[in-house]
């Protein structure tokens, strides 16, 4: 039984440590002071506050001041920082994951400014260690539940990606392995701006009161057509925008993520701004409004024609209205 150990406690690294758990691992979930908001309800009340399962108790959670207890004799070190905060988590935990161990990343986005993936990010900071990126919907409420979900992780050598996906493996987190970690990363951006874009089409039939499935259906298939193009250019594979890394993830973001939401308060009517402000002051991070700019800057800096992520860029940086996103499909 490998050891592993989660750092960072947000939903995402929550919920993979409750898998890990549940399927008799030998895990531990570490926050940071940047997890101080929740490490409070994570350490004596036993629960995430955005996840309905409650953390087993024979789930360590260690604190800010537990690093070297959390890091001892790793094989596996789970990297769960948002993609705003991966560098520093990466930054933190150097010193303390040993040399032989596996980098896992579960952080989804480009960072921002540099447009790094994250597996470039977590490379960099904890260098010398492989580093698995994991891609495909895992939302984490279903996730921390146990309902069935469905991964891909990207590693460019088969033998770390092969031994971590072994370890996370279960019933009911189904796991396949590719050497595509730019296609799987990518994906994990674009998503993010496309379901934007659905959001607001959402939004927009909601005020019209109508279902309109004919666009949104098309919407869709756009997205991840711009995807796989995106992908293509920088170097990534076209056939992962077709698998769990990108229209799977597409799916599960447009049906019910937080890019979704925000859109949707745009399309009914919402100023991007203060929808962004007021979903932040609940505590809610919304990965495709710091994505759209990396994305448009992709765009500019490949030649690429990607009419539905420059109609969300459109609507979120320049003023444009919400039914730019339907003409994107003319």
């Amino acid at each position: 039984m490998a050891r592993i150990t989660v750092f960072g406690a947000g939903a995402a690294g929550t919920a993979h440590a409750i898998h890990l758990a549940r399927k008799g691992e030998d895990v531990s979930l570490w926050g940071s002071e940047f997890d101080a908001r929740v490490l409070p309800d994570l350490q004596e009340r036993r629960n995430h506050p955005a996840l309905p399962e409650r953390i087993p108790s024979e789930l360590p959670v260690l604190g800010p001041d537990e690093l070297a207890e959390a890091a001892k004799d790793i094989s596996f070190a789970v990297l769960a920082a948002n993609s705003s905060g991966a560098r520093s988590l990466g930054r933190l935990v150097s010193g303390a994951i040993p040399s032989d161990a596996v980098l896992v990343s579960v952080t989804k986005g480009l960072e921002d400014g540099t447009r790094r993936r994250m597996s470039e990010v977590y490379g960099e900071e904890v260098p010398g260690r492989p580093v698995v990126a994991v891609g495909g919907p895992a939302l984490a409420p279903e996730l921390s539940e146990g309902f069935l979900t469905a991964v891909v992780f990207a590693c460019p050598d088969g033998d770390p990606c092969g031994r971590a996906a072994e370890a996370f493996r279960s019933e009911r987190y189904l796991v396949e392995t590719t050497d595509d970690v730019i296609g799987v990363e990518v994906c994990a951006t674009a998503k993010n701006v496309a379901a934007i874009g659905a959001g607001i089409l959402e939004g927009i039939a909601q005020s019209r009161q109508r279902d309109m499935k004919n666009a949104r259906s098309a919407l869709f298939a756009q997205a991840v057509h711009e995807i796989a193009d995106l992908v293509h250019a920088l170097g990534g594979r076209r056939e992962t925008a077709l698998g769990r890394a990108g229209m799977g993830d597409l799916m599960v973001t447009s049906i019910g993520g937080r890019n979704r939401l925000y859109g949707e308060a745009i399309g009914l009517g919402g100023e991007p701004g203060h929808v962004l402000d007021d979903m932040k002051g609940r505590g809610m991070t919304v990965e495709g409004a710091e994505a759209v700019d990396d994305v448009h800057a992709l765009v500019l800096e490949h030649g690429l024609d990607l009419p539905l992520h420059e109609a969300v860029y459109g609507v979120l940086q320049e003023g444009r209205p919400a039914t730019t996103v339907l003409e994107a499909m003319r």
